[in-house]
């Protein structure tokens, strides 16, 4: 079975849903070969509503601060936990679980950090094996040609939107490579707690930016990316 992602043939795609924040929803559409991984996972339990209070409160950061989420509108589900999670990945690696919405970090010995994922919506959705290519803190981001041709109105944008609050890719982004190319897919930070668990974006995955604060911090360039079949 294929492992590998074919290299992107659309870019970055609105939903539309107007100019607003959401709207941004990146990536591309593209598909791959078939992916297989077993895993098996169980719950060890969850995290309270004061403890998810706190994870996700409010953060001082170095350009813009990040604001609390309002954890009404995540399902408990979704709230970071370790979890039990049998792989034979390399501690570090990344799996995106389109599915079920998910994205792990496997930590080894049987477990992995879990965080709740908005993925793509139907039609970009893919799967494949990438590798974190970059990494960037509040990136600039710019919509792609062929996005520009679909929806005219990011025309603006075409040499870039600062980084920012505003900016869709959020406060930190981890740039998908495969065969030392951009594939325009993405791991990035939402400030929209409400699309976590919902099929959204144009083919990258969303954490909210309290969650990609953790992961970013604890991913290294080169990091494999496993990202499965929904």
């Amino acid at each position: 079975m294929s492992r590998h992602i074919r290299p992107a043939q659309a870019g970055t795609g609105l939903i539309g849903r107007g100019l607003d924040r959401r709207s941004f929803l990146l990536g591309a559409a593209a598909s791959a070969g078939a992916l297989g991984l077993a895993g098996c996972v169980t719950n060890d339990g969850g995290m309270s509503l004061a403890e998810a209070e706190k994870h996700y409160g409010a953060m001082p950061d170095k350009k813009f601060p990040i604001a609390a989420v309002d954890i009404s509108q995540v399902d408990p589900k979704y709230f970071r936990r370790r979890v039990n999670y049998e792989s034979d990945e390399a501690p570090g690696t990344i799996i995106v679980d389109n599915a079920n919405y998910f994205v792990y970090r496997i930590e080894g010995e049987g477990k992995a950090t879990r965080y709740g994922a908005n993925v793509g919506r139907e039609g970009f959705l893919w799967h494949g094996e990438a590798y974190v290519g970059r990494k960037a803190e509040w990136p600039t981001w710019t919509p792609p040609p062929e996005m520009i041709k679909r929806q005219p109105e990011v025309a603006k944008y075409a040499r870039g939107m600062p980084g920012g609050p505003e900016n869709p890719l959020g406060a930190r982004t981890l740039y998908l490579y495969q065969n030392n190319r951009y594939t325009l897919y993405t791991i990035y930070a939402t400030s929209e707690p409400d699309t976590i668990g919902t099929n959204l974006t144009s083919g990258c995955t969303g954490l909210l930016a309290q969650d990609m604060l953790d992961l970013y911090d604890r991913t290294a360039v080169k990091t494999k990316v496993i990202v499965m079949k929904a």
